[in-house]
């Protein structure tokens, strides 16, 4: 009996079992690869350089790390779904505008790490109060959601985040590593 003419279902399993292996193959690879590389990039911050500012221009997407007035690295960023305007309230989608500080690093955030952004300050409660609606906070300049990073080179082209400011990992890496708790951040509209 020839391959052709035996019962349909008899070499379909072992199709989808070589097609299955030939994917996991292909994935494992690209895993090992990504991996690898990675691994391997350096920062181009040298060790050396003291980021004393960060500053975000939202109407620009853009957050600079600064030494002095010198800029020494800068990224394209991705905002709240609502970005215009100062944010007033919890649930707005608005990335709040002022100066603030950097006062802690998050290693186990839903992001790819995170660094929190000292909102709400003192005058953002009370007007927060005034309005009778809670400021929000948890504001963060983070990577992309956990498991999504391959993604980035389509989500950092929106708006995604409740108000938080998001860059690739790989950057969000180098910002990490760049930028100590108690910097300041400014960010303007």
């Amino acid at each position: 009996m020839s391959f052709f003419h035996t019962p349909a279902g008899k070499y379909s399993n072992w199709l989808f079992v070589a097609i299955g292996l030939g994917l996991a193959t292909v994935v494992s690879a690209s895993a090992v690869i990504y991996i690898k590389s990675y691994s391997t990039q350096q920062s181009s911050i040298p060790n050396t350089t003291i980021i004393d500012k960060v500053f975000v221009d939202k109407s620009e997407r853009r957050l600079q790390l600064l030494s002095g007035d010198t800029v020494i690295k800068s990224y394209h960023i991705a905002l709240g779904g609502n970005p215009i305007g100062h944010k007033q309230q919890e649930g707005d989608n608005r990335t709040p505008v002022g100066s603030y500080t950097l006062d802690y690093k998050n290693e186990n955030s839903i992001a790819h790490r995170s660094i929190h952004v000292s909102y709400p300050n003192a005058a953002d409660k009370a007007r927060a109060q005034s309005l009778g609606v809670d400021a929000g906070g948890d504001i963060m300049i983070h990577g992309q959601m956990n498991g999504f990073g391959h993604l980035a080179w389509l989500n950092q082209k929106r708006d995604w985040t409740e108000g938080c400011i998001a860059v690739t990992n790989e950057e969000m890496d180098e910002i990490m590593a760049a930028v100590n708790v108690g910097t300041p951040i400014e960010i303007v509209e």
